[in-house]
């Protein structure tokens, strides 16, 4: 069954069948040729992989981040971080850096944020004499730091893959690695805007302006802290949480930013629902595709290998950030997480390595397979958002590539910017 499984699930995707589809006929195929269960187990794994409540958060989150990048939050946030880096050499560049990372704790998907104040981010670099390409790769990159800020749909997930983690903890886990992806790719915009002579045209604004940015920019940011701190302080769980978090962007975008109407509401609605179905959809098919894989036995097969070679921890997750890089050329990370955590993290654990600490290694590694072709997402997103071809963006990423893999190693080798979070903040278990 395995060997039919993944010889169908290859053609399939080399035949460009999208991959909730390539994942649950390549089930079918394994259980249909094999004959040893009958086909509608698939269908039936396929409903218990959405019969979960934590899974509620899901669509929740992304309406959430679709309301918010339909109103006037997304601008608001863009003039309090240009407020602060606009003037420098390449401030624009650190203005759409800083905006994507305030955006992440707000949204949970890095499509949404590409595709929104991503793209709006990139036009202005445009506009402001930075090379369209280049603006459309740094964009891109500062998606993947999306879905590791919380909150982040990829997290709910792999909580539900992992008992030794909780949402709340990968929650709080993800909150200074993604700083430091922000700060690394920061580094590439300095060295980038003084290797092209990109400059700023403008200079600070003024302290009122400041203050005033600073005031009107106040409650999004404050959406952060709600989410955060109520999940910590036992006001709800994160899938009440969602919940809040959609309350709370039609509020504010309606009657504090004002300009947000019903036609805005309603193509929110309608735009998160079909991300919804199809995030979900690949959530049903991989689950399908990984029952076959337990069902064989592969996870067992695979740890007895594993703990044969007798590696160190260190080994261990070198030799999974290889795996999981090549892996996420190829998947999109919840499919990857679906069906590589139920066999990787049992390892890790017995290894010693610590819950957060592998599951933010696994969570960043696959989300950097966003930005690398032939199946990277968000250069697809990007490319349509702005309005080029995909060659030239992906020639612009090399360098933003090296620094995902600077920060992969960083947090590989220091388990505390992962873990010290949840430590103090008492979700750690």
């Amino acid at each position: 069954m395995v060997e039919i499984l993944i010889v169908a699930f290859l053609i399939l995707m080399i035949m460009g069948v999208p991959i909730a589809f390539a994942l649950a006929m390549a089930a079918f195929a394994a259980v249909g040729l094999s004959g040893r269960y009958p086909l509608v187990v698939v269908v039936k794994e396929m409903f218990t992989g959405l019969d979960s409540f934590p899974l509620l958060a899901v669509p929740f989150f992304i309406l959430a981040a679709e309301i918010m990048s339909t109103g006037a939050i997304s601008r608001m946030l863009l003039r309090f971080a240009s407020q602060f880096v606009g003037h420098l050499r390449g401030g624009l560049g650190y203005a759409n850096i800083l905006t994507g990372t305030l955006f992440a704790g707000i949204s949970g998907s890095a499509l949404a944020s590409a595709a929104g104040p991503g793209a709006m981010m990139a036009r202005m670099m445009e506009r402001s004499g930075y090379s369209k390409a280049y603006a459309g790769a740094l964009t891109i990159s500062v998606a993947v730091i999306d879905p590791i800020i919380p909150p982040s749909i990829t997290m709910i997930i792999y909580a539900l893959q992992d008992r030794n983690t909780s949402v709340g903890s990968l929650f709080m886990a993800g909150i200074l690695p993604g700083i430091l992806i922000a700060g690394l790719l920061a580094a590439v915009n300095w060295w980038i805007s003084r290797k092209r002579n990109y400059r700023s045209g403008e200079p600070r604004p003024p302290l009122g302006d400041m203050l005033r940015n600073t005031g009107a920019a106040l409650p999004a940011l404050l959406l952060i802290v709600l989410i955060v701190g109520g999940i910590r302080g036992g006001v709800f769980t994160p899938t009440e949480a969602s919940v809040v978090a959609v309350f709370y962007a039609i509020l504010t975008s309606a009657f504090i930013y004002r300009g947000f109407t019903l036609s805005d509401l309603w193509g929110a609605f309608l735009r998160s629902a079909i991300m919804s179905v199809a995030v979900l959809m690949i959530l049903a098919a991989a689950r399908a595709f990984a029952w076959v894989l337990i069902i064989e036995g592969v996870p067992q097969a695979m740890a007895d290998a594993v703990i044969a070679m007798d590696l160190s921890p260190i080994a261990f997750l070198l030799m999974v950030n290889l795996l999981l890089l090549v892996f996420g050329m190829f998947m999109d990370p919840l499919p990857g997480v679906m069906i590589l955590v139920p066999i990787l993290a049992p390892i890790a654990h017995n290894l010693g390595i610590a819950a957060d600490h592998f599951a933010i290694i696994v969570i960043v590694n696959l989300t950097f397979g966003l930005m690398t072709p032939p199946v990277g997402g968000l250069i697809f997103v990007v490319a349509s958002a702005t309005r080029q071809k995909p060659s030239a963006l992906i020639r612009e990423l090399p360098p933003f590539f090296l620094a995902a893999l600077a920060s992969l190693l960083i947090l590989t080798f220091v388990p505390a910017l992962s873990t010290w979070l949840p430590q103090i903040s008492g979700f750690a278990r």
